[in-house]
């Protein structure tokens, strides 16, 4: 049997979830990339006030029982917060090209048909753009190497739906950077 890296199962606001991930130690796995998914399966109808504790716990359930992963994604993202899963500072399991050398954040909704620019759908937007940039400023990184995942040449589907549209997410990414750190990609190692 695998064993299983553990959760964190915290929910933060957008600032939280900045302050959260700038006092991480990165010591060992240092991810290269982002990649951005949707659940599909949650919808946002399907979870009208966003995850709750309960929901993390069960997916933590689902990834360890059912299917024997040794992690899950690291975020979960939602309309009102930004739930920490997998430990931001170890590998994840979420794309199968990208899980040593990415970040794998899922955004609560099917974006093939929930709408991502307005109401719910631009509300988890933001927080994704938040964590993004977020996670961008901490680790150094370009927010032109986010990946989405129907990019990963061993997926199948069309994740994370074809209303997110990468280069405007991207756009959005390096806007929030601009704005909460002067556009500088920060470096904790040095830093």
């Amino acid at each position: 049997m695998v064993e299983w890296k553990g959760i964190v199962g915290t929910a933060y606001t957008a600032d939280e979830f900045d302050s959260y991930a700038h006092a991480l130690r990165w010591s060992g796995w240092r991810p290269a990339f982002i990649v951005v998914h949707n659940t599909a399966v949650p919808t946002l109808a399907q979870r009208p006030n966003g995850f709750t504790k309960q929901h993390i716990l069960n997916l933590e359930g689902f990834y360890r029982d059912q299917q024997h992963w040794k992690a899950g994604p690291h975020l979960f993202i939602d309309d009102r917060q930004i739930w920490v899963f997998t430990p931001l500072t170890m590998s994840g399991v979420h794309s199968p090209s990208y899980n040593k050398t990415a970040l794998g954040f899922e955004m609560l909704g099917d974006y093939d048909r929930d709408e991502f620019n307005s109401g719910r759908g631009l509300r988890v937007q933001r927080n994704a753009v938040a964590a993004v940039a977020t996670m961008s400023a901490v680790l150094g990184l370009d927010p032109d190497t986010m990946k989405v995942h129907k990019e990963d040449p061993l997926t199948t589907h069309a994740c994370p739906g074809r209303t997110v549209v990468k280069n405007k997410f991207i756009e959005k990414v390096k806007e929030l950077l601009a704005e909460r750190h002067g556009g500088e990609h920060l470096d904790p190692v040095s830093s």
